[in-house]
C-alpha cells in the first residue's frame, strides 16, 4: 500500500514528465534499426520511472543466471554510446528534479528515487526491473525500500 501511495505522489509531483523523457529518448533511438538496443533499455527504464516505489533495478544476468549481450562487453560499449547521446541530459533532468524534491523535507524520498534513476541513466543497458522482494532474494540481503 505504501508503494502505491508513493507512486501516486510520484506521478503528481512530476515523475510522469521524466518517464516521458525516457519514452522520448527511446523513440529517438527506435527510429533507426541500429538504435533498437538503446530503445529497449529506455522503454524498460521509462516503465520503471512511472512506478519506482516497491521496485528496483538489477542486472539481467542476475535474474536469468545467463549472460547476454547487454551484460557483456558489448553492453558496456552500448552504455558509453548511450551516455554520450542521451544519458547525460536524462541524468541532468533527474538530478534537477531531485534537488526540487529535496527543498522540502517531505520530498526527500522522491528525491532519492530521482537520484536512483539518475544512476540508471548513466548505464541502463543490461538492467531489468524487479520487485524489491525479488532483488532481496537475488542479493541475499535486505534492500532499501
Amino acid at each position: 500500500m505504501l508503494s502505491f501511495l508513493g507512486n501516486v505522489i510520484w506521478w503528481l509531483i512530476g515523475g510522469v514528465f521524466m518517464a516521458l523523457g525516457w519514452l522520448f529518448a527511446g523513440c529517438l533511438f527506435a527510429i533507426s534499426i541500429i538504435g533498437l538496443p538503446w530503445a529497449r533499455s529506455a522503454f524498460v527504464i521509462a516503465g520503471f520511472s512511472l512506478m519506482p516505489f516497491g521496485r528496483t533495478l538489477v542486472r539481467r544476468d542476475m535474474v536469468t543466471g545467463l549472460p547476454d549481450i547487454g551484460t557483456s562487453d558489448w553492453g558496456t560499449l552500448g552504455n558509453i554510446v548511450w551516455f554520450v547521446f542521451a544519458g547525460w541530459w536524462l541524468a541532468l533532468g533527474h538530478i534537477l528534479s531531485a534537488l526540487g524534491c529535496f527543498i522540502t523535507i517531505l520530498g526527500i524520498p522522491w528525491g532519492w528515487q530521482h537520484l536512483k534513476l539518475a544512476g540508471a541513466t548513466l548505464a541502463p543497458i543490461g538492467l531489468t526491473v524487479v520487485t524489491v522482494e525479488q532483488a532481496e532474494r537475488l542479493h541475499g540481503v535486505r534492500m532499501d525500500r
